[in-house]
């Protein structure tokens, strides 16, 4: 990590020196873009995304606050843990690995360090890795209290909703069920809804409980589920897992989550067709229709939202 520390603080205060008209930071990301972060698992490469220049300069000047604070402060896991943050909000996914194991290097009893960087490795397609540092962080978070985790990203009402535990569990049992793994997958998803203490954690992991069960054939659990989610919840970002529970309920029609005969994109919102995407295709894979299943993961996986877990559900199901 030391040579990203000195990389970023380069590039920092030459950025000072840099005019109005052409940032710095316009040409960092354009260099960017071009380097590899991960290897989808039919062999694609992706590389790192590029945002509106707005958008980009807004995380950059974000992470550049970031790095003052852990070189000002090297002792602090809290100012570690939000560098690396930052480096991964950029799509720099394994610099941020970089970042959290110089981490736990330094600090080995830090289970946020362990989940943050698992959470990184689901994204670079290293499931096994993933699963290992899950396993540790759960295992240092044991006996603490349950923490709050802070949005890096924060909602509308900037209210911080989930828990470093809920995170750990919630991952881990992610990532199983990216390989396949779905009755290790239940156990973790079942582990946190013990955590799940608010309608938008609820809806969270009800949404990928209620997919591994059906995958499990376990049909009556599934539906017993159900009886957590009511029209009246109210929810503050996870709207997108409450519409595809209500969907499974029976309330709603999967034309109203996606409309599966336009052209191109099956919605406007292409975050949201990834995320609506992989709930209402994966709902025709466990009834039967595997033709309109793979049409839908097919539509998900041609955006560019390589790193969100509706797309690599989707890759991973499609694979199979």
């Amino acid at each position: 990590m030391t040579k990203y520390l000195g990389l970023i603080a380069i590039v920092f205060f030459a950025a000072q020196a840099c005019s109005p008209e052409k940032t710095e930071s316009t040409d960092k990301q354009e260099t960017r873009a071009k380097l590899p972060e991960a290897i989808g698992l039919d062999g694609t490469i992706y590389y790192t995304p590029q945002d509106p220049p707005e958008v980009f300069q807004k995380k950059d000047s974000l992470l550049q606050i970031a790095v003052r604070n852990w070189e000002a402060d090297t002792t602090s896991v809290e100012n570690l843990i939000w560098y690396g943050r930052r480096v991964a909000y950029l799509g720099r996914y394994n610099e941020a690995i970089d970042v959290f194991s110089e981490g736990i290097a330094r600090f080995p009893d830090s289970p946020e360090l362990y989940r943050h960087r698992g959470h990184r490795y689901i994204t670079i397609r290293q499931f096994g890795k993933a699963i290992q540092d899950f396993e540790q962080a759960a295992a240092l978070a044991k006996d603490l209290p349950v923490t709050t985790e802070p949005d890096g990203l924060p909602n509308k009402l900037n209210i911080p909703l989930s828990s470093l535990q809920f995170n750990i569990y919630y991952h881990w049992a992610l990532a199983h069920y990216l390989r396949g793994e779905f009755e290790e997958a239940a156990r973790q998803f079942e582990n946190c809804q013990l955590y799940a203490n608010n309608p938008d954690l609820i809806v969270a992991v009800v949404d990928w409980l209620y997919m591994t069960y059906r995958r499990l054939g376990r049909e009556k659990d599934a539906t017993a589920l159900l009886n957590l989610i009511s029209d009246d919840m109210v929810i503050i970002e996870n709207d997108a897992y409450y519409q595809r529970l209500l969907f499974y309920k029976g309330e709603k029609k999967a034309e109203e989550l996606l409309n599966l005969d336009a052209g191109g994109d099956l919605s406007e919102d292409l975050l949201s067709l990834v995320t609506q995407g992989y709930g209402v295709g994966n709902w025709y894979l466990y009834n039967g229709d595997t033709l309109k299943a793979r049409e839908i993961f097919d539509r998900v996986t041609s955006t560019a939202y390589w790193s969100a877990f509706g797309f690599i559900a989707a890759e991973a199901d499609a694979q199979r």
